[in-house]
């Protein structure tokens, strides 16, 4: 659909994908922010970047990877049968959380019918439904039911970033693409890292991509293996807490249990001294 929808929660109408600074909720963008065009770009840029919000506005209008700029627009022309009469969001998609956080929860990337629809990290889908209701049941969210970015979550203490900021196809970014959206990253490291006590890493994935974030913090070799459960002390005093990705084939298996999923986010929670919501 190439026409104007109304956002399922506020009503207001928008294209898909939502151009920048036209009111969709959560949108730090402007028509004028800066737009990285490919990864020489994507480092100058990130480089530059001075707050948490004029990072999520930059992330946010990146158009540096070719084949994941045409599949996560084909799939907000296209969208899923369930969402039709929904704008989507078809942008790359931001960290959310507080901007001085205790607890970094790492995870891969926004699915297509989820946050490639919200614009909102990790929502709109089960391994969301799951991720946010084990961080409720640890108080570091406001609900336990993620559904969009206009639905008044709010974070205590703890942020949410993807290390590959768009949808790819099948699920797999290429090497080129996650090596090109890392300065993103990594900026987001060096502007959250002063507050972060734990780190959790959702995944093999996420669990090397911690590791190179805490390089100068890891003692070794050999690195630290990735496990459910897994706890790395760092020199700096802070923590990384590895585990299972909450996708649905993860939870559906059984591989991972909601019991599971508690133990770490009430063990990240302790760790980082932040009170109960």
């Amino acid at each position: 659909m190439t026409g104007r929808l109304p956002h399922p929660r506020t009503g207001r109408l928008f294209p898909s994908p939502v151009p920048p600074g036209t009111g969709w909720p959560g949108d730090r963008a402007k028509p004028g922010t800066p737009v990285a065009v490919d990864a020489e770009t994507v480092s100058a840029l990130a480089a530059g970047i001075g707050t948490v919000t004029e990072l999520d506005a930059a992330v946010t209008v990146c158009k540096a990877c070719p084949r994941l700029v045409a599949w996560r627009e084909e799939v907000a022309a296209t969208k899923r049968r369930a969402f039709a009469d929904e704008p989507y969001w078809g942008r790359p998609v931001a960290g959310w959380g507080a901007a001085r956080p205790r607890v970094l929860v790492v995870g891969l990337a926004p699915a297509a019918n989820g946050a490639n629809r919200t614009g909102r990290v990790f929502t709109g889908d089960r391994s969301g439904d799951q991720l946010f209701a084990a961080m409720h049941r640890a108080g570091l969210v406001s609900s336990g039911y993620s559904v969009d970015a206009a639905d008044g979550m709010r974070a205590n203490g703890v942020r949410i970033v993807a290390p590959v900021r768009c949808a790819p196809p099948a699920n797999k970014p290429t090497p080129q693409e996650r090596t090109t959206c890392a300065p993103w990253l990594h900026a987001e490291w060096r502007l959250v890292a002063p507050y972060v006590r734990v780190v959790v890493a959702l995944g093999t994935f996420a669990w090397q991509t911690a590791l190179t974030l805490l390089a100068d913090e890891v003692d070794g070799p050999p690195k630290p293996v990735f496990g459910h459960g897994a706890a790395v002390p760092l020199a700096t005093g802070r923590v990384l807490l590895g585990c299972y990705h909450p996708s649905q084939q993860n939870m559906f298996t059984g591989r991972l249990t909601p019991a599971m999923l508690d133990d770490v986010f009430l063990a990240a929670r302790e760790r980082s001294g932040i009170a109960p919501r």
